[in-house]
Protein backbone atom coordinates (compact mmCIF):
# COMPACT_ATOMS: atom_id res chain seq x y z
CA UNK A 1 0.00 0.00 0.00
CA UNK A 2 2.60 2.49 1.32
CA UNK A 3 4.45 2.15 -2.76
CA UNK A 4 1.51 2.25 -4.12
CA UNK A 5 0.99 5.75 -2.62
CA UNK A 6 4.34 7.15 -3.24
CA UNK A 7 4.83 5.48 -6.63
CA UNK A 8 6.64 7.83 -9.47
CA UNK A 9 6.76 11.01 -7.22
CA UNK A 10 9.95 11.90 -8.60
CA UNK A 11 9.13 15.16 -10.85
CA UNK A 12 10.97 15.54 -14.05
CA UNK A 13 13.67 18.40 -14.22
CA UNK A 14 11.57 20.44 -16.63
CA UNK A 15 8.76 20.53 -14.50
CA UNK A 16 7.97 23.19 -11.83
CA UNK A 17 10.07 22.86 -9.20
CA UNK A 18 7.37 24.08 -6.89
CA UNK A 19 5.09 21.50 -7.68
CA UNK A 20 7.70 18.90 -6.91
CA UNK A 21 8.05 19.98 -3.15
CA UNK A 22 4.17 20.85 -3.03
CA UNK A 23 3.92 16.86 -3.83
CA UNK A 24 6.97 16.20 -1.52
CA UNK A 25 5.69 17.84 1.45
CA UNK A 26 2.35 16.30 1.01
CA UNK A 27 3.57 12.88 0.83
CA UNK A 28 5.56 13.00 3.89
CA UNK A 29 2.51 14.45 5.99
CA UNK A 30 1.03 11.36 5.41
CA UNK A 31 4.14 9.65 6.59
CA UNK A 32 4.03 11.91 9.12
CA UNK A 33 0.30 10.66 10.03
CA UNK A 34 1.11 7.64 10.93
CA UNK A 35 0.68 6.91 14.67
CA UNK A 36 4.23 4.73 15.10
CA UNK A 37 8.00 5.22 14.46
CA UNK A 38 7.94 1.62 12.46
CA UNK A 39 4.41 2.69 10.50
CA UNK A 40 6.59 5.89 9.66
CA UNK A 41 10.15 4.78 9.04
CA UNK A 42 9.04 2.74 5.71
CA UNK A 43 7.32 5.59 3.89
CA UNK A 44 10.00 8.39 4.88
CA UNK A 45 12.93 6.07 3.73
CA UNK A 46 10.87 5.83 -0.06
CA UNK A 47 10.67 9.54 -0.23
CA UNK A 48 14.49 9.55 0.81
CA UNK A 49 15.31 7.20 -1.58
CA UNK A 50 13.47 8.19 -4.37
CA UNK A 51 13.90 12.04 -3.99
CA UNK A 52 17.00 12.81 -1.90
CA UNK A 53 20.36 13.23 -3.75
CA UNK A 54 21.34 10.16 -0.87
CA UNK A 55 25.00 9.74 -1.92
CA UNK A 56 25.41 13.34 -3.08
CA UNK A 57 24.64 14.22 0.38
CA UNK A 58 26.66 11.59 2.02
CA UNK A 59 29.54 12.79 0.64
CA UNK A 60 29.26 16.20 1.87
CA UNK A 61 28.51 15.87 4.82
CA UNK A 62 31.70 13.12 5.30
CA UNK A 63 33.66 15.93 3.92
CA UNK A 64 37.36 15.68 3.55
CA UNK A 65 36.82 12.13 5.48
CA UNK A 66 35.73 10.75 2.12
CA UNK A 67 38.96 10.82 0.25
CA UNK A 68 40.23 8.54 3.68
CA UNK A 69 37.54 5.75 3.45
CA UNK A 70 38.05 2.85 1.08
CA UNK A 71 35.28 2.10 -1.49
CA UNK A 72 33.77 -0.22 1.08
CA UNK A 73 33.76 1.90 3.78
CA UNK A 74 32.24 4.73 1.34
CA UNK A 75 29.53 2.45 0.70
CA UNK A 76 28.96 1.58 4.65
CA UNK A 77 28.95 5.16 5.40
CA UNK A 78 26.21 5.85 2.71
CA UNK A 79 24.32 3.03 4.23
CA UNK A 80 24.42 4.25 7.90
CA UNK A 81 23.87 7.71 6.76
CA UNK A 82 20.51 7.03 4.68
CA UNK A 83 19.84 4.32 8.50
CA UNK A 84 20.20 7.75 10.54
CA UNK A 85 18.49 9.98 8.78
CA UNK A 86 15.34 7.49 8.31
CA UNK A 87 15.24 6.87 12.34
CA UNK A 88 15.48 10.69 13.31
CA UNK A 89 13.86 12.33 10.84
CA UNK A 90 10.78 10.16 10.69
CA UNK A 91 10.31 11.27 14.26
CA UNK A 92 10.36 14.40 13.99
CA UNK A 93 8.41 14.23 10.98
CA UNK A 94 5.36 14.05 13.36
CA UNK A 95 5.70 17.57 14.19
CA UNK A 96 4.45 17.99 10.49
CA UNK A 97 0.81 17.07 11.67
CA UNK A 98 0.62 18.29 15.36
CA UNK A 99 -1.56 20.99 16.33
CA UNK A 100 -2.86 21.14 12.83
CA UNK A 101 0.21 21.82 11.10
CA UNK A 102 -0.43 23.40 7.47
CA UNK A 103 2.21 23.07 4.85
CA UNK A 104 2.73 25.72 2.03
CA UNK A 105 5.16 26.84 -0.55
CA UNK A 106 5.76 30.50 -1.15
CA UNK A 107 7.72 30.59 -4.00
CA UNK A 108 11.19 29.73 -5.64
CA UNK A 109 13.85 31.42 -7.28
CA UNK A 110 17.40 29.99 -9.68
CA UNK A 111 20.20 29.00 -7.95
CA UNK A 112 24.30 27.95 -9.09
CA UNK A 113 23.46 24.55 -8.30
CA UNK A 114 19.32 24.52 -9.64
CA UNK A 115 16.30 25.94 -7.41
CA UNK A 116 15.65 27.12 -4.07
CA UNK A 117 12.16 26.86 -3.58
CA UNK A 118 10.78 28.54 -0.64
CA UNK A 119 7.71 26.98 1.75
CA UNK A 120 6.45 27.42 5.65
CA UNK A 121 5.21 25.26 8.16
CA UNK A 122 2.37 26.84 10.18
CA UNK A 123 1.35 25.54 13.39
CA UNK A 124 -1.93 27.27 15.47
CA UNK A 125 -0.81 30.98 16.58
CA UNK A 126 2.96 30.55 16.28
CA UNK A 127 5.53 31.54 14.34
CA UNK A 128 5.87 29.43 10.73
CA UNK A 129 8.51 27.68 10.43
CA UNK A 130 10.40 28.71 7.06
CA UNK A 131 11.45 25.54 5.02
CA UNK A 132 14.06 26.42 2.32
CA UNK A 133 14.38 23.14 -0.45
CA UNK A 134 17.74 22.91 -2.05
CA UNK A 135 17.13 21.07 -5.63
CA UNK A 136 19.44 20.23 -8.46
CA UNK A 137 18.66 18.37 -11.28
CA UNK A 138 19.63 14.65 -11.84
CA UNK A 139 19.69 13.33 -15.08
CA UNK A 140 15.62 14.12 -15.91
CA UNK A 141 14.76 14.39 -12.41
CA UNK A 142 15.06 16.96 -9.23
CA UNK A 143 16.61 15.67 -6.27
CA UNK A 144 16.57 17.78 -2.93
CA UNK A 145 20.72 18.36 -1.94
CA UNK A 146 19.95 20.46 1.07
CA UNK A 147 17.08 21.26 3.55
CA UNK A 148 17.12 24.85 5.38
CA UNK A 149 14.72 24.58 8.41
CA UNK A 150 14.72 28.58 10.05
CA UNK A 151 18.01 28.98 8.32
CA UNK A 152 20.11 25.98 9.78
CA UNK A 153 21.41 23.54 7.00
CA UNK A 154 20.39 19.99 7.01
CA UNK A 155 23.93 18.71 5.60
CA UNK A 156 25.88 21.64 7.24
CA UNK A 157 24.72 20.39 10.45
CA UNK A 158 25.74 17.00 9.71
CA UNK A 159 29.12 17.58 8.62
CA UNK A 160 29.66 19.34 11.99
CA UNK A 161 27.99 16.70 13.95
CA UNK A 162 30.96 13.97 12.29
CA UNK A 163 33.88 16.80 12.64
CA UNK A 164 32.84 16.90 16.43
CA UNK A 165 32.99 12.84 16.21
CA UNK A 166 36.34 12.65 14.64
CA UNK A 167 37.69 15.46 17.41
CA UNK A 168 36.26 13.66 20.51
CA UNK A 169 38.34 10.41 19.22
CA UNK A 170 41.61 11.48 18.74
CA UNK A 171 41.08 12.61 14.95
CA UNK A 172 40.76 9.26 14.10
CA UNK A 173 38.85 9.44 11.00
CA UNK A 174 38.10 5.07 11.54
CA UNK A 175 35.91 6.02 14.73
CA UNK A 176 33.31 7.63 11.98
CA UNK A 177 31.38 4.33 11.02
CA UNK A 178 31.50 2.84 14.70
CA UNK A 179 29.56 5.57 15.48
CA UNK A 180 27.28 5.59 12.68
CA UNK A 181 26.70 1.69 13.58
CA UNK A 182 25.52 2.51 17.31
CA UNK A 183 23.63 5.42 16.62
CA UNK A 184 21.68 3.11 14.18
CA UNK A 185 21.54 0.27 15.98
CA UNK A 186 20.18 2.18 19.34
CA UNK A 187 17.05 3.49 16.93
CA UNK A 188 13.53 1.49 16.70
CA UNK A 189 15.39 -1.18 13.85
CA UNK A 190 17.14 -2.94 16.85
CA UNK A 191 17.03 -6.22 16.46
CA UNK A 192 17.29 -6.22 12.80
CA UNK A 193 20.59 -7.67 10.70
CA UNK A 194 22.85 -5.24 10.23
CA UNK A 195 22.69 -4.74 6.44
CA UNK A 196 25.56 -2.06 5.97
CA UNK A 197 27.83 -4.29 8.46
CA UNK A 198 27.63 -6.35 5.53
CA UNK A 199 28.84 -4.35 2.70
CA UNK A 200 32.29 -4.52 3.92
CA UNK A 201 32.35 -8.05 4.24
CA UNK A 202 30.98 -8.12 0.42
CA UNK A 203 34.18 -6.15 0.14
CA UNK A 204 36.31 -8.14 1.60
CA UNK A 205 35.05 -10.83 -0.41
CA UNK A 206 34.72 -9.31 -3.73
CA UNK A 207 37.59 -10.43 -6.13
CA UNK A 208 40.87 -7.90 -6.61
Amino acid sequence: MIAGLFAGTPALAGTDPTLFIGNLGNQLQTVASQPSPLQRQPGFRQLFEEDFDVPGISRFVLGRFWRVFTPGEQQQFVCYFEDYVVLTFSDRLSQFVADGAVFKVTGSRPDSEGVIVFSQISRGAGQPIRVDWHLIPVATIYKVSDIMIDGVSMTLSGRSDLEGVVERNGGRADSILPVMRQETASGSTRGMPDRCRSIAVEQARAPL
